[in-house]
């Protein structure tokens, strides 16, 4: 079976030093997962993500996430700009994200912070229109106002709307716009009636598998608030729960392992479509380097 983790932070400080991440992905890939898309969140990052992708093989994606917005500066667009086009024949580069509105933070609501959230969001469509490129969206108590751009822009290059966990409605919505919709660990909740609903009815050719990691942890690493104030610790999310997420959704879906990672895998591929390339030159590229990490 082939995964592939369409959303993960493999940057993130709790992940360690590239020889502890490239260790990781060698243990994720002994368990299928061939592939994962890791997206910039801030301009700072942007080299950093490009670079780590690269050392792994994966794909990574471009842009200043909504919760960045609030410390980010009207520059951080230009150098967006920039980077997107020196890095345009860059095969690794797959999608611009992670991008998008973020409705549910306090502090993200004031007028003020909706209007510039607003203008970044736009402002980063515009240049995944110019670059032909996808784009991961954030979507957090904000699909109807995403949605509302994607169609004013007339945006057409599709992508993912990652940790989905809005309505039927605004599923069909993304759908109709050429995009999917991201699952993660959420799904394995039993409380996540909705969501898991959702993931259970959503068309199959609709659905991608990530991660989020290290956040959006599934059930069997979560800890609670009472948990950890008595001490035990969150467990880490990482790549390597991805097929055990998955199999959660194909049980949610009344199929087997292997046919929903063969779905999931095509859809991030029609979603993310450089990733086709990346798949093909993964072994050459990075096998030797995962296997000295793995030594």
């Amino acid at each position: 079976m082939i995964w592939i983790d369409t959303h993960c932070h493999l940057d993130a400080p709790e992940f360690g030093a590239s020889a502890a991440v490239l260790a990781l992905r060698t243990q994720a890939a002994a368990r299928g997962v061939a592939m994962c898309v890791v997206p910039a969140v801030q301009a700072a990052n942007f080299e950093a993500v490009r670079t780590l992708a690269r050392s792994t093989g994966d794909g990574y994606a471009l842009g200043i996430h909504p919760l960045y917005v609030p410390q980010a500066q009207a520059s951080d667009l230009a150098i967006l700009a920039s980077a997107l086009q020196r890095h345009s024949a860059d095969p690794n580069l797959v999608a611009v994200g992670e991008i998008g509105l973020d409705f549910f933070v306090p502090e993200l609501c004031t007028p003020v912070m909706r209007e510039q959230q607003e203008h970044f969001y736009r402002a980063q469509l515009l240049l995944a229109q110019q670059h032909r490129l996808p784009v991961i969206l954030h979507v957090r108590r904000s699909a109807d106002r995403l949605l509302k751009y994607l169609r004013e822009l007339a945006f057409r290059q599709g992508g993912i709307a990652h940790a989905f966990n809005g309505s039927a409605q605004q599923a069909r919505a993304f759908l109709e716009l050429g995009f999917k919709l991201g699952f993660g660990g959420a799904v394995t909740f039993e409380r996540a009636l909705q969501l898991r609903r959702l993931a259970a009815s959503s068309p199959l050719d609709a659905i991608v598998l990530e991660t989020d990691a290290p956040d959006m942890p599934p059930h069997w690493l979560y800890a609670t608030v009472q948990q950890r104030a008595q001490g035990q610790p969150q467990g880490l999310n990482t790549p390597v729960e991805l097929p055990r997420i998955g199999a959660v959704l194909a049980g949610l879906r009344g199929m087997d392992d292997t046919a929903l990672a063969e779905a999931t895998t095509a859809n991030a591929l029609a979603a993310l479509p450089r990733l086709t390339h990346l798949l093909t030159v993964l072994p050459a590229a990075v096998g030797g380097a995962r296997a000295r990490a793995a030594r």
